[in-house]
């Protein structure tokens, strides 16, 4: 996961709703057929939340994770079940060492907090040997309310404040990454929206209590905490009508997320 020296990432707010972010991950993992002989890497590793799905289904494997986050790292060490853990920014990271040649390059949720997939994807799949895969997982959830509402309270609110991160999706189609990829070797893409029920949990919007640890983070990173307040009151207000609680507090919130594999030539 990308961070700054300023801003890590909080595992524990992250956690909130482990089953719910872990669910996707399972289901690429499942999409995975066979691979050769070589590490695993799970990119953007985060506190670890995949390691030990990824151990229980390829337990033969060397384990390396990968992240930016000191906070994450620190976290991922505590689940005990990685060989080597490295501090690494994804978009330029190489393997080495015990990570070179991996058999396996798995990312959940990470690769749309970077920008130009038409380089750093290829990139990736030239990492691999024959026979190796690349599984990625990406939230394909920019044009839903929970997420457009973030870009269009920001540009009314503070609209010299944000720039790029105001505008447009990072994530393309499904059709999109299988062309791209398909010179590499055999791609299968596709997407899924998982109607997750989130529960009240307090007073704030279950949806909010969701995003605040992702997608808001670059909002309100650059806001003091008077400015935090404002736009977090705006979103609470707009997410109230884009998401009715049900009669429990409850919410039903539906989140597509893109996928795909590639198989090495």
């Amino acid at each position: 996961m990308t961070t700054t020296a300023n801003n890590d990432w909080n595992p524990g707010t992250y956690a909130r709703f482990r089953g719910l972010r872990l669910r996707p991950a399972r289901d690429l993992i499942h999409a995975i057929d066979t691979i050769p002989a070589g590490p695993v890497v799970d990119l953007g590793c985060g506190a670890g939340t995949v390691g030990p799905v990824l151990a229980a289904r390829f337990g033969d494997r060397s384990l390396i994770g990968v992240d930016t986050s000191p906070a994450m790292l620190a976290e991922a060490a505590k689940v005990g079940i990685y060989d080597h853990l490295t501090r690494a920014d994804i978009a330029g990271w190489t393997p080495e060492g015990r990570a070179a040649r991996p058999a396996l390059i798995f990312s959940n949720a990470v690769l749309h907090w970077l920008d130009d997939h038409e380089s750093l994807l290829p990139r990736l799949a030239r990492l691999l040997p024959p026979g190796g895969v690349l599984a990625v997982q990406m939230p394909g959830q920019f044009h839903a309310p929970s997420h457009r509402l973030l870009r269009e309270i920001a540009a009314t609110l503070f609209p010299d404040r944000f720039g790029a991160i105001a505008t447009g999706s990072p994530v393309s189609g499904p059709d999109d990454y299988a062309r791209l990829l398909a010179p590499f070797g055999q791609v299968q893409a596709w997407e899924t929206t998982y109607s997750q029920r989130l529960d009240a949990g307090s007073d704030a919007h279950p949806v909010r209590r969701f995003t605040e640890s992702t997608a808001m983070r670059p909002f309100l990173g650059p806001l003091s905490e008077g400015e935090a307040d404002q736009f977090i009151a705006a979103y609470e207000a707009e997410l109230a009508r884009a998401y009715p609680r049900e009669d429990d507090g409850s919410v039903l919130f539906a989140f597509r997320r893109v996928f795909f594999t590639l198989e090495r030539a």
